[in-house]
């Protein structure tokens, strides 16, 4: 009898269909950002949150482990069990950019993780100070500076932010002699613009709107290859005459390697719901970005894309961490 239970037991094992749903999660989950309290990353970790744990029935717990670029975040998610509770929601800087700058990493970001969806994007703008530099497109600013060879600064939030290698890029493309002076953040740049110091930027475009309404800054153009549906009168880089140019603000979640795939899936599946949610949707466009919440294939080609774009301009310029 025992006996016939024991197949009877497993022949309806064999018989659960393939896509039944794994028991977890059991516990709270953590999400490792490599950032501080208050950036786009811990804004979008804090929407997202909350929400998850309504479909999960579990906490999804934000542990911010800002610094050194990105690093001590992203080395804290490559070292955490695999075990479905540890997850990293990365960004454009942490994992992408840092694998073009820093030469001793101690993981490779082009696999040391699993990809889950990569959540939001956004573009970067390009901003001016307007006294400084009264330009009124990307033609008028790029003839601006080339009559003043080495003369002009430029802000960003520190080497390897979105808005150093922006400018990099820009420089590189359009052929300019300007000065990078970096920040200790985004408030900074945004006062060195202002005041004149550093008269031109790049920055994501939720961190300067305020200004930009308030007429403290002119907004030139945006980094997407289209255009910003919520400002449709302003060019794209791209269209302005440097063809394909394109910088995307972007996160994403991801898994230590070895994260057991029906877990991935589980956690994917709530994360693809969650694009039906309009209250989130209208919140993160307030922020400047769309909720896509991508495929792990599509989130792992950002990367690549992201990873080779930047290597390519690290080394032509030689940038490099110190």
């Amino acid at each position: 009898m025992f006996q016939r239970r024991v197949l009877i037991a497993a022949a309806t094992a064999f018989a659960m269909p393939a896509t039944a749903q794994p028991a977890w999660p059991t516990r709270p989950v953590r999400l490792i950002l490599p950032d501080a309290p208050g950036s786009g990353n811990d804004t979008t970790a804090r929407l997202i949150a909350p929400l998850l744990e309504a479909a999960l029935g579990q906490s999804f717990v934000p542990d911010n482990r800002g610094g050194a670029g990105g690093r001590i975040g992203v080395e804290a998610a490559f070292r955490a069990a695999p075990d479905g509770y540890n997850f990293l929601l990365g960004n454009a800087g942490s994992n992408g950019i840092n694998a073009a700058i820093y030469r001793d990493l101690p993981y490779d970001l082009t696999n040391a993780f699993d990809p889950v969806a990569l959540l939001v994007v956004g573009p970067n703008a390009l901003v001016v100070n307007a006294r400084v530099l009264p330009v009124n497109d990307v033609a008028g600013l790029i003839a601006a500076i080339k009559t003043r060879p080495g003369q002009l600064n430029y802000a960003s939030g520190g080497v390897g932010s979105s808005a150093h290698m922006s400018m990099e890029l820009f420089k590189h493309e359009a052929g300019l002699d300007i000065q990078h002076v970096p920040y200790r953040g985004t408030p900074q740049l945004a006062q060195a613009v202002i005041s004149g110091e550093a008269p031109v930027a790049f920055a994501n475009l939720v961190n300067v709107s305020p200004y930009i309404a308030r007429g403290e800054m002119k907004l030139l153009a945006v980094t997407t290859l289209q255009r910003h549906p919520d400002l449709p009168d302003t060019p794209t880089v791209a269209e302005s005459g440097l063809p394909g140019f394109e910088t995307i603000a972007w996160n994403g979640i991801l898994a230590p390697k070895g994260t057991p795939a029906p877990i991935r899936q589980r956690l994917w599946d709530m994360l693809a719901a969650l694009r039906s949610n309009t209250t989130l949707q209208d919140r993160v466009r307030l922020l400047g970005g769309v909720y896509v919440a991508s495929t792990p294939a599509e989130f792992q080609a950002r990367i690549d894309s992201d990873i080779a774009k930047w290597k390519r301009l690290a080394e032509a310029v030689r940038i490099e961490a110190q």
